[in-house]
């Protein structure tokens, strides 16, 4: 990862593939939209697509100092995808799957490792960062897919909790003094996700809050600097996205249930044509409206599931 982004920008701009409508490849610092305001985020990020390094589909273009390693790719999309599909069976034992959806196999079904579908290994870089309130590394968001496993060594990452919890600031003032800017971002329900040795973090995504009809959530979550000294680091992510495989149609697989719109307005597309409107939408400055996930079907409010 630090190989690739030590490249000069120029090398890596070679594999920013947005302009030919793939999601795969780089994405420069300041490239992506983070709110409706227009505002720019603060890290650049590199995609690997499972379909690539498995050999199930056309190989891209990549930098040199990356091909070597495509073993090591494989081996970690492997083992990524093994927990994501623990997690997907979990939930398809709990989920009242209709009787077709069970006898194909439940969630995992549609997340076959040998299917064509948008899995994805992610690198991420976010420079050292001052904390400020109005601007962040990432805004806040859902994420595109099923199941998300996320490793990081730093703080930053944040998840909106239900209006009922109150989330615990890492530093609180004395009593008298003003806020902090740690504890005013911990205020409107965020709050700090600490990252632990030997761990990941896992995020249930879009998709599942459609096969579940609104039954699961997609955690709403955003990446601000990191807490007190951190913030004097470089920050790197290491991410596996699982999604439905392409062809797969995002509606509810429950009994009794209904399609929902999942406040994106958008509904009974395939598993790659949301992924494409929500990734590269995010990559243009009139694009932030028309890239919403399942945010206000997510939002938990107080005494609902």
């Amino acid at each position: 990862m630090q190989g690739f982004f030590n490249l000069p920008i120029d090398e890596k701009t070679k594999y920013d593939f947005a302009d030919q409508g793939s999601y795969f490849g780089y994405k420069g610092y300041g490239k992506g939209i983070v709110d409706k305001k227009g505002t720019r985020d603060r890290n650049e990020f590199y995609n690997i697509s499972k379909d690539d390094v498995l050999g199930l589909s056309e190989r891209l273009p990549s930098p040199h100092v990356l091909n070597g390693h495509r073993d090591l790719y494989a081996s970690y999309i492997k083992a990524s995808h093994a927990i994501c599909m623990l997690v997907a069976s979990i939930l398809s034992s709990r989920l009242p799957l209709t009787e077709p959806t069970q006898r194909a196999g439940g969630l995992p079904s549609m997340h076959k490792l040998t299917a064509v579908s948008g899995d994805q290994v992610r690198f991420v870089k976010a420079p050292p960062q001052t904390q400020d309130l109005n601007a962040v590394a990432l805004g806040e968001h859902t994420d595109f897919g099923s199941v998300t496993v996320l490793f990081n060594r730093l703080g930053g990452l944040q998840v909106r909790l239900p209006d009922y919890i109150t989330a615990i600031p890492p530093v609180e003032s004395d009593s008298g003094e003003d806020k902090g800017v740690e504890e005013e971002l911990c205020e409107e329900g965020w709050a700090y996700v600490r990252p632990l040795p030997g761990h990941c973090v896992i995020n249930l995504g879009d998709a599942l809050v459609k096969f579940s009809n609104g039954r699961l959530r997609s955690n709403i979550h955003r990446v601000v600097a990191p807490p007190g000294e951190q913030g004097k680091k470089t920050r790197h992510s290491l991410v596996y996205f699982s999604r439905p495989e392409d062809d797969v149609v995002l509606r509810s697989l429950v009994e009794g249930g209904q399609d929902e719109e999942g406040g994106s307005g958008v509904t009974g597309v395939t598993a790659k044509e949301w992924i494409l409107r929500r990734a590269l939408g995010r990559r243009k400055l009139d694009g932030w409206e028309g890239s919403g996930g399942t945010e206000s079907v997510s939002m938990r409010a107080e005494g609902k599931a």
